[in-house]
């Protein structure tokens, strides 16, 4: 376990290293307000002659958040990014993973006068995917014969697009309602999986068009507490009665300027892939730093 602990220790110089250097892109022109923060955080455990038992464990996730705004001509553009890599080692099996998160979005509001000040017509785009392969340890999924694990996912297998145009509605700084019209791409390179995702087998992309809704919250909900929320449901018009839907959560706690407690709950359904809603929890204490 040691070389692992060795690899945080030094991404924890270098973030503070290369902070520096990084920060001074906020003064660049133009207007943007920008905003990087890397987090890194890890844990682990050892026993040896532990009478109550035990199992040596070592976990650890990279991560990196950003975003970048500004106001031209009427129009605010904001685009964000969260990429995050984490993996798990338990006694003598192998390292697996245990978090692969790309995702990026940009939305175009346009703030008028009169009507258009509380009702904003937006354009929106996102993409979300994942960096390494991923692999099913309970089952087989495709029913072949296969003992598991077998390899469900890699990068852009699945990656999905969305692009809608709408009106955003914002009562309050902190909180924001999107609707309209859209479109979203599930991208399947690998043609092995693509069943898995009902995308054809002899295609790399499952086309939908219908009606998108995302409920923004993001707010400081007691002192040093901040929650951010995302609810988002996408209708197809060839199957409204089965609406994708994804709602993140994420609790913020920091205990100082560089230490943070955090806590994500994301819930997914989208009866393409299961009938079944998909959940992910995880709970980290870390370190994070703003480049920007």
């Amino acid at each position: 376990m040691r070389p692992f602990l060795s690899i945080i220790l030094v991404s924890v110089f270098l973030i503070a290293f290369s902070a520096p250097a990084l920060a001074q892109e906020e003064s660049a022109p133009g207007g943007w307000v920008k905003e990087a923060i890397g987090n890194l955080s890890g844990s682990q455990a050892g026993f040896q002659n532990w009478a109550e038992g035990g199992i040596n464990t070592l976990a650890f996730t990279v991560g990196l958040d950003g975003k970048a705004e500004r106001t031209t001509n009427g129009w605010t553009q904001k685009h964000t990014g969260k990429l995050s890599f984490g993996l798990v080692q338990q006694d003598t099996l192998d390292f697996r993973k245990a978090e692969d998160l790309i995702r990026f979005s940009s939305t175009f509001n346009y703030e008028g006068d009169g009507f258009l000040n509380h009702i904003h017509p937006t354009i929106a785009l996102q993409a979300r995917t994942q960096f390494a392969p991923g692999f099913n340890f309970k089952k087989n999924p495709f029913d072949d014969g296969r003992a598991a694990p077998v390899k469900v996912s890699d990068f852009l297998s699945p990656g999905t697009f969305t692009q809608s145009i709408g009106m955003t509605y914002q009562p309050r700084e902190w909180v924001s309602q999107r609707l309209g019209i859209g479109g979203k791409q599930t991208v399947v390179l690998i043609e092995d999986l693509r069943s898995l995702y009902n995308v054809d087998a002899d295609k790399n992309v499952r086309y939908e068009a219908g009606i998108m809704a995302f409920t923004d919250f993001d707010k400081e909900i007691f002192k040093n507490v901040n929650l951010k929320s995302m609810f988002g449901v996408f209708a197809a018009f060839n199957q409204p009665e089965h609406p994708d839907m994804i709602w993140e959560n994420v609790v913020n706690m920091k205990v100082n300027a560089w230490l943070n407690v955090n806590f994500e709950w994301v819930m997914l359904f989208d009866d393409d892939v299961s009938s079944k809603a998909q959940m992910k929890e995880i709970f980290s204490l870390g370190i994070s730093y703003h480049f920007i």
